[in-house]
């Protein structure tokens, strides 16, 4: 084939490609725009979407259905790369193209160790009780050594290396529960992270991730300490709602929703 009919095979391939996805990818919410593409993305290619060998959609046809920059949509498609779901192919005819997927023994065993967990009941009741623990604490105040306490949590997530990320961040939840002042919350909520951590374990720790997570931290904070229970409830909601984009991406099955 002469190479200005591959070139029209091609484009006329991406623009079906395109159409196809139409109904799956939508804007993202300004709060959380890498963790909700990143989610968006992977589900395209978990849903077979866009069969293995297949190219995807241009990045600013992408960046554009998506709302958001080409550099956040590079960052989502180097994570896939990583993962192994992608691989970008430079040329005339290049791209990114999806990559076969193969049932290895790690995911094997992520299926198994979630088989059982109600993801989006976990993600739901999750919300519920940070938001909550968030608007407590600003609402009725916290006491010099409660201050002080969140402030010391919110540190050791600043200073952690990524092996110790999920540990500190624990923590810092764990401590807002605490200082909401109802020991039922605490412990459900105790309960409940237990089963995100699980689920946080069987996805790749992202750095983009825990740079927009400590800025969604600090938020929560301030707002704590500066009374706000509304800012301390927007910002713990938007802050969850970015994790569960990424759970949801990598984790829930189709139809799960």
């Amino acid at each position: 084939m002469p190479d200005n009919a591959v070139g029209a095979a091609a484009d006329a391939g991406a623009g079906g490609v395109a159409d196809r996805l139409a109904p799956v990818l939508r804007p993202v919410r300004a709060g959380n725009g890498f963790e909700e593409a990143l989610e968006q993305i992977l589900q395209v290619v978990r849903l077979g979407l866009v069969p293995a060998g297949e190219r995807l959609p241009a990045e600013r046809q992408l960046a554009d259905r998506l709302g958001v920059s080409r550099v956040t949509l590079r960052e989502v498609l180097r994570v896939l790369q990583e993962q192994g779901l992608v691989e970008s192919r430079r040329g005339r005819y290049g791209g990114t193209f999806v990559l076969p997927r193969e049932r290895a023994a790690g995911e094997a065993e992520l299926r198994r160790r979630i088989a059982g967990v109600d993801i989006e009941d976990v993600l739901r009741f999750r919300e519920v009780l940070e938001v909550g623990a968030a608007e407590l604490c600003a609402a009725n105040g916290l006491a010099r050594d409660g201050a002080a306490r969140l402030h010391r949590a919110l540190d050791g997530t600043r200073d952690a290396p990524p092996s110790d990320y999920r540990r500190r961040d624990t923590l810092l939840h764990l401590t807002l529960a605490e200082l909401s002042g109802s020991p039922s919350l605490t412990a459900r909520y105790a309960a409940v992270r237990a089963t995100v951590n699980d689920l946080l374990d069987c996805i790749p720790l992202l750095v983009r991730n825990l740079e927009h997570s400590q800025r969604q931290h600090t938020a929560v904070v301030e707002a704590v300490l500066d009374g706000d229970a509304e800012a301390a409830r927007a910002a713990m909601r938007e802050h969850c709602a970015g994790t569960a984009a990424l759970l949801r991406g990598f984790l829930a099955e189709p139809g799960d929703r």
